[in-house]
């Protein structure tokens, strides 16, 4: 990921490389470029979430080794990289990470040129950040294009104007953000994170302790008197308060609000939490000492506005950030009611507002109140709060595309993580309904035509088990939603989990829908599909064979279901060696794919590539390249860049550019796509592993014996993992080890030790075209 630091003189435009779900490259126009270079903002500028001016008490020691770390200064430096300033902080949940990083960034605001503060919970909420700061610097240009320009923009603007400082708050996975520290040099870095691990590579850390009693003593007595000097007596019951709630900044800011807005006497709270807990424990279970304020706090509120507690228990359920009030209207009369009793819930301090009419409720509010779901269960079994979250989820969800309009990227992204939340927290005693097997298959559907239906396994999951339970084991949906998961299983290369789910769905459609049913066919050929990926040819041909002799039967000829199932024939044909065979099936599919579904559909794109792999492997280059290169346009075209289909595409086109001597263009392009596989189908799936695969194969012929042999061990160890040691491409990746190290031998040169970036290949794992 790489921008130019110096303006290249008459550039007309520049590409920049961002990391969200997906890697991608932008291109910059020419007028965007200007602005990159021309855009200046005062010192201090840019955006913190809340004024810092607030109760802040303590923790001036981390303060300075945070400010020492990334200046350099002082015995609290620390060696990294010669251009990444960065430091990581890390703690419990309501520990106070993000108070103390937006401390910093306030006190030190105005020696940068720019503080921006990016709530990094996701890579696709990081690109966000990012894009902010071109509507803040850039709002002329930024209105008139996507997410990913604007993004693109700030990278570039950051490394065009060093001496900013960026917070990335809430940080899921340190990896998240190794893009950025790799490629943003100019400033300094400072990130959160609930996570301990993971940094070593990136970041030192600052592990954020608990307060001590004086400064929790101190913080809550600054919270709760906040218009008047605390007597002793009140001081000493702010130390035993504080000493019950076990230091922890959150649960004492809770307490101390609840105390101010109440006028409740401290002690006699203490008194009435009516709960003995070992003082080890209070200090050590999070979640324990902060529902002790809750209780209260929620019994207030109650008590003012019925509705928030509503509000609350339904946010319990949702992914806890950037919560849409568009969402919640549903249970308010009318928007009036709705600000209101989420006004009340601010007070408290149990949520916080966004710039973009969200709400962020804290993680620990969440899991105090999903763990505690038993107490507001009624009669029909519903959890308290899960209905009312299912079904506001549900009813935003927007319509399946028609085909005359677009799909609406931005609805359906801002609702994921919410819908993603309500499958991995469903009550086991939860009633299953249709509406939410409905509101996980239709979000699992829009991920699947994104091409990424191995990211929605989960999801199918969720559906699968919410039609089993509310229609039954063999209802038509239930056997299509069976049918979807294993179709994810597959598509993220888990054979081992997708095959018995495939047999035992197709032994169901047969006893239900009968044995020529079109459904019963599709589950058919999907599985002929699989024991082709696994190297089983002895069962997938003859089940192949059989299945288009129905398809034709049932079908017709020329059907697009009939066109796929003779794709996949002779697809096994071409693996089997009878490629005469499967060349003159694969011409006859793609003139009727052609003719039936137009020049241009994807799966005419996919016979087309398929047809063009069997020409290269007999040998025939010539017509072979120039349809991969015509074909991988129109993939680019149809599907986009990153699109599963596409990235085949692109890899036998480098497999072809390999054939053909021309490593020149075979190297870089499979070095392209290996980068692009690991980040849209991980780092171990099987075409992950074939790209990886190519690549040593391609270096090996370059002579670069030092890059591909570590790299096929490496891979080797992973396919053996994954795909088996008898498996046809683990072999292949096997021989190809052996004749490499035997070249070593040959040339006699010493055995080359795997670099450290090959290293870091293992326990990463890559589709056709491997090259024996």
């Amino acid at each position: 990921m790489e921008v130019s630091g110096d303006r290249p003189v008459g550039a007309d435009s520049i590409g920049v490389a961002i990391s969200g779900d997906n890697a991608r490259v932008v291109v910059l126009p020419k007028e965007a470029v200007d602005w990159v270079y021309s855009v200046q903002v005062p010192q201090g500028a840019g955006y913190l979430p809340e004024s810092a001016s607030g109760v802040f008490v303590g923790r001036e020691q981390e303060l300075t080794g945070v400010r020492e770390t990334l200046t350099g200064e002082g015995a609290a430096a620390v060696v990294q990289s010669a251009h990444v300033q960065a430091r990581a902080i890390h703690g419990l949940g309501g520990v106070g990470k993000s108070a103390l990083a937006l401390h910093y960034a306030a006190r030190y605001r105005h020696s940068y040129t720019l503080v921006w503060w990016i709530t990094s919970e996701s890579p696709e909420a990081i690109v966000k950040g990012f894009a902010d700061i071109t509507v803040r610097l850039c709002p002329q240009w930024a209105r008139t294009v996507g997410r990913d320009e604007r993004a693109a923009w700030a990278m570039a603007w950051l490394q065009a104007h060093p001496g900013w400082l960026l917070v990335f708050d809430n940080v899921e996975d340190p990896a998240h953000l190794r893009p950025y520290l790799g490629t943003l040099h100019g400033g300094h870095h400072l990130a959160t994170s609930r996570r301990a691990t993971g940094w070593h590579r990136l970041a030192p850390c600052t592990a954020l302790g608990l307060l001590p009693l004086d400064q929790a003593s101190e913080l809550l007595c600054a919270i709760a008197f906040q218009n008047s000097d605390p007597t002793d007596e009140q001081r000493n019951a702010a130390r035993l308060l504080a000493t019950d709630l076990g230091c922890l900044p959150l649960a004492l800011e809770q307490a101390g609000a609840y105390a101010y807005r109440t006028g409740a006497d401290l002690d006699t709270y203490r008194q009435s939490l009516g709960l003995v807990l070992d003082e080890h424990d209070d200090v050590e279970d999070a979640e324990r000492t902060i529902a002790r304020i809750w209780d209260h706090t929620l019994t207030a509120i109650t008590a003012r506005k019925p509705l928030a507690v509503t509000l609350l228990h339904t946010m319990a359920w949702l992914a806890p950030d950037d919560i849409p009030r568009t969402l919640l209207a549903p249970l308010a009369p009318d928007t009036i009611t709705l600000n209101s009793a989420l006004g009340e819930l601010h007070a408290y301090n149990m949520v916080a507002f966004t710039d973009n009419q969200g709400i962020n409720i804290h993680r620990l509010v969440q899991t105090v109140l999903r763990t505690r779901c038993w107490q507001g269960v009624s009669s029909e079994g519903f959890v308290r709060g899960r209905g009312e979250a299912e079904r506001a989820v549900y009813q935003a969800l927007p319509a399946p595309p028609d085909g005359h309009q677009s799909e609406p990227v931005a609805v359906w992204e801002r609702l994921l993580p919410h819908v993603q939340a309500l499958a991995e927290t469903t009550p086991p005693s939860h009633p299953a309904t249709v509406e939410t097997a409905g509101l996980f298959h239709q979000s699992a559907q829009y991920l699947y035509r994104q091409g990424r239906d191995a990211h929605a396994i989960d999801l199918r999951a969720a559906s699968l088990t919410q039609y089993e339970g509310v229609l039954g084991d063999t209802h038509p949906n239930t056997l299509n939603s069976r049918s979807n998961l294993a179709g994810a299983y597959y598509a993220a290369g888990d054979l081992g989990r997708a095959i018995p789910l495939m047999e035992a769905n197709i032994a169901k459609r047969e006893e239900v829908l009968g044995d020529a049913h079109p459904n019963t066919l599709i589950s058919r050929n999907n599985l002929a599909t699989a024991y082709r990926e696994a190297g089983d040819l002895g069962r997938a041909i003859p089940l192949m064979e059989a299945n288009l002799a129905e398809h034709e039967e049932v079908f017709g000829d020329a059907h697009p279901n009939t066109l796929i199932s003779r794709n996949n024939l002779a697809s096994a044909y071409q693996e089997a060696g009878d490629l005469d065979r499967a060349i003159l099936l694969k011409e006859a599919n793609l003139a009727q794919s052609e003719e039936v579904l137009g020049a241009f559909h994807p799966n005419t794109l996919i016979n087309r590539n398929n047809l063009a792999s069997a020409y290269q492997e007999v040998n025939d280059l010539g017509r072979a390249v120039p349809l991969m290169e015509f074909n991988l346009a129109r993939f680019e075209e149809v599907l986009g860049t990153i699109h599963p289909d596409t990235l085949t595409s692109r890899n036998n086109l480098a497999g072809a550019y390999f054939a053909a001597g021309d490593l020149g263009r075979a190297i870089p392009l499979m070095e392209a796509n290996l980068a692009q596989r690991k980040e849209v189908l991980g780092a171990t799936h099987p075409d992950t592993l074939t790209s990886r695969n190519n690549l040593a194969s391609a270096y090996q012929e370059a002579g670069d014996l030092g890059r591909a042999i570590p790299l096929m061990e490496a891979n080797l160890a992973q396919a053996e993992e994954v795909l088996g040691t008898t498996h046809p491409s683990t072999l292949i990746m096997g021989n190809n080890l052996v004749r490499a190290r035997r070249a070593v031998v040959a040339l006699r040169l010493p055995d080359p030790a795997p670099s450290a970036t090959e290293t870091n290949l293992r326990g990463s794992a890559d589709d056709g075209g491997q090259f024996s």
